[in-house]
């Protein structure tokens, strides 16, 4: 194909990725007698759709997700508090559409940060621009940002997301630089970007993370208009990823029951 003499020309117009399917789509014209407009219109069409995978790949890389996390690998049963049919509705991004946020709160280990990439996922599918980031290494990252001068285009670039994913907020203490920096995001996306928070504090601790009560009333009053606020509960999956994996290892050594147990109980 790279001496084909369309090449240069569908070059020329940004089009050659059509020569990957422009042969077979040739030979289903002629197998089904399609007219010109219809053959021109597979091309036409094999074209957005590389275009679409081209453009959600690079958007799920620059989001900056630590792994990849799908919906379709979320333990529902090991979280019974949980409403799957409200998850399943925010998974549908309509409140990116309204520009409402969504705050998750609960423990340690129960999939907070799992359910916000995977909903990041979903969001970059349907064509929303969506960055990820530990609010701890976003404070870090502004700060360094003030010395090199590009602050204020970091800060318009987390602005100008549809969706803002804000993992671990007051899982390690902030600045009161980074308090600010906060509130001026909160500030900036409030009712034009959606912020999805993830924090193993409770609600009415947020206040606290900031260090400075004005700053936290304004930035929480904020945040948490147009909001659903969740509580992620449940067990904590590493935990018991831990105990299952040390079940299966005393299964496997052959291990008698009443040894673990006196084994415990000492």
């Amino acid at each position: 194909m790279m001496t084909h003499p369309l090449l240069p020309k569908l070059r020329e117009l940004r089009l050659s990725g059509m020569l990957e399917t422009l042969e077979e789509r040739a030979q289903t014209a002629r197998d089904e007698n399609l007219a010109p407009v219809e053959f021109l219109a597979l091309l036409l069409d094999d074209e957005i759709d590389r275009r679409t995978r081209a453009r959600t790949e690079r958007r799920q890389r620059e989001a900056g997700f630590e792994s990849p996390k799908l919906l379709s690998q979320f333990d529902f049963a090991a979280n019974p508090t949980l409403s799957k049919r409200l998850v399943l509705e925010m998974a549908t991004c309509q409140f990116i559409a309204r520009h409402e946020n969504w705050l998750l709160h609960g423990p340690t280990g129960t999939g907070k940060t799992h359910l916000a990439t995977a909903i990041g996922y979903e969001a970059i599918r349907r064509g929303y621009r969506t960055l990820c980031c530990s609010v701890h290494r976003l404070t870090a990252d502004l700060f360094a940002a003030r010395a090199d001068g590009t602050h204020a285009r970091r800060i318009a670039r987390l602005g100008r997301a549809d969706l803002l994913i804000l993992d671990d907020f007051g899982l390690r203490p902030i600045s009161a630089q980074g308090a600010e920096d906060l509130y001026e995001l909160v500030h900036l996306r409030y009712e034009r970007g959606s912020i999805l928070l993830t924090s193993n504090r409770a609600p009415s601790e947020w206040a606290e993370v900031f260090g400075d009560n004005l700053l936290a009333s304004a930035a929480i009053d904020r945040l948490t208009h147009h909001a659903q606020i969740t509580c992620v509960g449940g067990e904590s999956y590493r935990q018991r990823e831990r105990q299952e994996g040390a079940h299966r290892s005393r299964l496997s050594t052959g291990e008698p029951e009443a040894s673990r147990d006196a084994s415990r109980e000492a």
